[in-house]
């Protein structure tokens, strides 16, 4: 084990990948001669050359295209989005190309692409570049999304994507590039569509994923200062969710507080409260509830910013309403 950055995790990710299979490439914009906007593509133009690390012009619908013709004919790309946030301009091909492909030809045609780049707030970037789009592209048949949370997850979920036979949105966090973390020596793989228990609790579950896991952990924090026992779930991936394990976990706790940074409606922790209603209605002693960003355009405004995001105050004020507890 070392620690290393979540950069450095997702470069020997690719890195290795690309080694082991030369059908791998990397497309995106800077991601070669300028070594990557977030620098996760350092070195690898030098090892790799221009053939499989390819700069591209600023036009993510067609360099999208791009990679999921070669997919169709055999090759393996990886698509850098600067930031999902530009991905909107690809959708089409994202939605329409990649996710269908394999049903619109009767199984002739698979599509093994992995869409990757950061998502979600990242500062003072305001409306247009702070958006979190996992919930909508997990709401497309065909896709596989991942949101992992720290290093070692993000080394071994995109060494598993890479190697998926189905396109894979692989999407991290700008202001996470920088985190460290312990990843294991030598080669690993993680399995897509497992959660994982971050923090083991009796008396509430926090379920949540991405950056807004750093949010989760240190509320369950506080809260074990105050005798409260939060079980702490990372989802990894948003599609598929690993409903089992929130389920055995309410059904644990009898409680359950949803943290996740995109707008209220139609979102991931929409789709968990509905199962768990489902599922363990019997065990739930309070209704669920969510911590959610807010349900406007992000501000510019660093005041604003921080009303928008979930917090770790307001978790702990939600954990508490739902153990009926005063905050």
């Amino acid at each position: 084990m070392r620690e290393i950055q979540f950069r450095e995790a997702l470069r020997e990710a690719l890195n290795e990948e690309m080694r082991r299979d030369e059908r791998v490439f990397l497309m995106g914009e800077e991601v070669a001669q300028y070594n990557g906007a977030y620098k996760v593509s350092q070195g690898m133009l030098d090892e790799f050359g221009p053939r499989r690390v390819i700069d591209t012009p600023i036009a993510e619908l067609g360099f999208a295209g791009i990679g999921v013709g070669a997919a169709m004919n055999g090759l393996r790309p990886v698509i850098e989005f600067m930031t999902f946030n530009f991905s909107l301009v690809a959708i089409d091909q994202v939605v329409n190309s990649a996710a269908k492909m394999m049903s619109m030809s009767g199984g002739h045609f698979n599509v093994p692409i992995v869409f990757r780049g950061p998502t979600a707030s990242a500062g003072m970037l305001s409306s247009q570049h702070s958006q979190a789009f996992e919930n909508w592209y997990a709401n497309c048949p065909g896709l596989k999304v991942i949101v992992p949370s720290n290093p070692a997850d993000a080394k071994g979920l995109l060494k598993s994507a890479i190697r998926d036979d189905d396109p894979v949105i692989f999407m991290e966090s700008e202001q996470m590039y920088g985190d460290k973390g312990m990843v294991p020596d030598g080669e690993y793989l993680m399995p897509i569509g497992v959660a994982d228990i971050k923090r083991e609790g009796s008396d509430v579950t926090i379920v949540s994923f991405g950056k807004m896991m750093k949010v989760a952990l240190k509320a369950a924090e506080e809260l074990a200062a105050e005798q409260i026992d939060a079980e702490v779930i990372d989802l990894r991936s948003v599609r598929p969710i690993d409903y089992k394990t929130i389920v055995n976990s309410v059904r644990k706790t009898n409680r359950l507080v949803i943290v996740e940074e995109s707008w209220p409606l139609a979102s991931i922790a929409s789709e968990i409260g509905f199962k768990v209603q489902k599922d363990a209605f019997d065990y739930l002693d309070a209704p669920v509830l969510r911590v959610m960003g807010g349900d406007v355009p992000l501000p510019y405004a660093p005041t604003l910013i921080d009303a928008y995001l979930p917090n770790p105050a307001r978790v702990i004020k939600a954990v508490k309403e739902v153990m009926y507890m005063k905050a």
